[in-house]
């Protein structure tokens, strides 16, 4: 097996990001068009935080009231900032990290993503699916 291939091979690169001055209702647009669950919170390429879909169901009453959920979803988003929701204090790794050091730190902290960042910018995204794709085409 392949020890030493870098996390840069296997990383999203095109990265959909939100920053501190967007919504939670954006968030929640976002994660449902482009099928993801974890959104980089950046001020211009600089890593601030990470949104997931989880963060954002906790605090969603949605799933208590089908009768417009939406309305439901709209008063709660509006309530809270992204800052209030997202993880500030976030584990990154760099773009030369293995991917199988990335598997190991997926598995032992049981993330689902780890922002990737150079020189203090994010330059991708890797998560437990790209890593057991990896694994898979070994």
């Amino acid at each position: 097996m392949r020890h030493h291939i870098p996390v840069a091979t296997i990383m999203t690169k095109a990265l959909i990001t939100l920053t501190l001055s967007d919504d939670l209702q954006k968030a929640e647009k976002l994660f449902e068009k482009h099928k993801i669950r974890h959104i980089p919170i950046v001020s211009n390429e600089t890593l601030l935080g990470i949104l997931s879909f989880t963060d954002l169901m906790r605090i969603s009453y949605a799933e208590l009231s089908e009768d417009d959920s939406d309305t439901v979803d709209s008063l709660v988003f509006n309530m809270f900032s992204i800052e209030q929701v997202m993880v500030k204090d976030v584990f990154t790794v760099n773009s030369k990290t293995s991917i199988k050091q990335v598997a190991a730190i997926l598995a032992e902290k049981e993330f689902h993503a780890l922002p990737v960042v150079d020189n203090d910018k994010l330059v991708g995204i890797v998560t437990t699916t790209d890593v057991l794709k990896y694994f898979a085409e070994l």
